[in-house]
């Protein structure tokens, strides 16, 4: 088995978080793009019968349109976002590759709404499910993977602090 050292794995795991992010942003924006281009605002085309149909929706809001027209407050919340996780990040907080990963796909998207927001004071969705509902974009996707692998990495990180022996301080001694 070939080693890796830290120095790189460490590096690697910095990166990630980076990369993710901006893959993310790119993803999301270049897909709305297509949406808003190709497809009238109401109008539907079906994708997977019984599964998926395209939509375009312009919500003025949060998830399920819920703050409708108070979307713009969210701007700030994604800067912040980006803060903790540029944060986390500089200090060692993201201890392992799922919390990298779960990092940059949260932050890119908050960012890839963000951007939504403050250009068109609106965000494009368009994924409509037509199991269970819900209209979403890809940004809104990348959020929840992003929950589920920071679940994903606290979780291994738990495990693996349960794992490491605790010190043997030894006997007290007397002076």
């Amino acid at each position: 088995m070939r080693s890796v050292k830290p120095g790189l794995l460490e590096r690697r795991r910095y990166w990630l978080v980076y990369i993710v992010l901006f893959a993310v942003i790119a993803i999301d924006q270049l897909s709305k793009i297509a949406v808003r281009s190709s497809l009238p605002v109401g109008d539907s085309h079906l994708f997977w019968p019984g599964v998926l149909r395209f939509t375009h929706f312009e919500n003025t809001g949060a998830a399920g349109s819920s703050f409708e027209g108070w979307g713009r407050i969210f701007i700030p919340v994604a800067i912040a976002v980006v803060v903790w996780v540029v944060y986390a990040q500089r200090k060692g907080k993201l201890t392992n590759p799922w919390l990298a990963a779960g990092a940059g796909f949260f932050a890119g998207g908050a960012v890839g709404n963000a951007i939504d927001r403050l250009l068109f004071a609106r965000v494009t969705d368009f994924l409509e499910w037509t199991v269970g509902g819900g209209i979403m974009n890809l940004a809104d996707i990348a959020i929840n993977i992003g929950v589920l692998l920071g679940i994903v990495g606290m979780l291994l990180d738990a495990r693996a602090a349960k794992k490491e022996p605790e010190p043997d301080i030894g006997e007290p001694r007397e002076c």
